[in-house]
This record gives structure tokens, sequence and C-alpha cells, in this order.
């Protein structure tokens, strides 16, 4: 099962709407759905909130350290409680996946992104899981920092909203360790098909206004 769940973006109002921040507004999604407050910790350096889920302590973390220097965070608090690398969940901010999708890996590279980078190097390993949300890429590689340093469009901001909601579903899965469950759920979870345009030439249906 999943125990410490952990959201990554950087501190401070000024970054609290910014691309990189997604991985904050999912953790904070879940302690909504959860019911419970997140207060800063300065022993592992992140707002941190802990609940129990059918007798297993769950955490929840958010590093404070900005975005660089996430694994430090994450480490103190996995090494303190003696939590493994496959029981951890990071969700972060993906360039390589759109704006309304989401997805979710084991393992792997950290793709440029350096708050996996720092976590890579702070558990001393890839195997932990990450909620992979995307943001879209800016098509030029130079743009990347501004790109995910700045507020998306009130469009993809909405589009990241519903995804994180719909990702939620998969919650009881991933706290039961049911993670091929919740990897389908999420995978085929998808925003609903906007109904096309009833053509203005044909009457109206039964019980619909003119």
């Amino acid at each position: 099962m999943i125990k410490l769940f952990v959201g990554l973006g950087n501190p401070g109002p000024e970054y609290e709407a910014t691309r990189h921040n997604a991985g904050f507004w999912w953790v904070d999604a879940v302690a909504r759905e959860l019911k419970v407050g997140l207060a800063m910790d300065k022993s592992y350096h992140g707002l941190v909130a802990r609940t129990s889920i059918k007798g297993q302590t769950v955490w929840l973390l958010e590093p404070q350290t900005f975005m660089n220097a996430s694994g430090k965070s994450v480490a103190a608090l996995a090494r303190f409680f003696k939590i493994r690398p496959d029981e951890i969940l990071v969700a972060h901010d993906e360039l390589d996946i759109v704006p309304g999708q989401v997805k979710l890996k084991l393992g792997g590279s950290h793709a440029g992104h350096n708050g996996l980078r720092d976590i890579h190097a702070q558990l001393g390993t890839d195997d932990y899981w990450r909620l992979r949300i995307g943001v879209g890429h800016p098509g030029v590689k130079a743009e990347v920092v501004n790109w995910v340093l700045k507020k998306p469009s009130p469009e993809h901001r909405t589009a990241i909203a519903e995804c994180i909601d719909r990702s939620l579903k998969a919650l009881p899965d991933l706290l039961a360790g049911e993670m091929e469950k919740a990897t389908m759920l999420i995978h085929t979870s998808k925003p609903p098909r906007p109904k096309p345009p009833r053509p203005a030439n044909l009457p109206p249906k039964e019980g619909e206004s003119a």
C-alpha cells in the first residue's frame, strides 16, 4: 500500500498557481478527501499531515525546500518512519502529458525533473511510484523553465483540476496497495466528451425548449 503521498512544488504565494505546483494541488485534494490538514513540521522540512486508514498510518507531505531539494524532505520522513520507496507516491507536473490527463508509473528516469532528480539521489533509488499530472509542453526546450513557473491558461487549469478530481477515484486502491487496479482506473479515466451542438435548422426534441 501507499503509506506516503508526496506532492511536489515550490513554497510561497508567487508559485502557488504555477504549473510546477501541480503536485501540491493533488496532495491538497487528497487532504480534503481524507479530511486532514497539512501543517509545517521542521523535522521533515515540509507541510505534513498524518492519518490512519484501517489501522495503517498514512502520511501526506508537501516539501517546503523548493523543488530542487525535494528529496531532503521526502527522505527525512521516509527514513524516520521506515517507509519503503515502493510505499511512496510522488505527484508532480509532467511536460510530456497534455493538460487533462494523468498517468501512474513505478520507477524510471527523472526525465530532467529537478524534484524527482533530488528524490532519486536522496533515496538512492528510482523505485517509487509517480503520479504524472499533465501540464503540456511549450514546444521549445529553452522555454521549459518559464513554462512550468507560469500559471496555466484558465482552460488548462480547469482541465488539470478535473483530472485531479478524477484520479481521486483510485485513492482507495492506492491505499489498499491494489496498484494494478489503481493504474487501470487512472489511465482509463478520461474527461467526458462534449455534446455536439444541435443543428439550428432542426426542431427541438420533445421536452426541449425552442
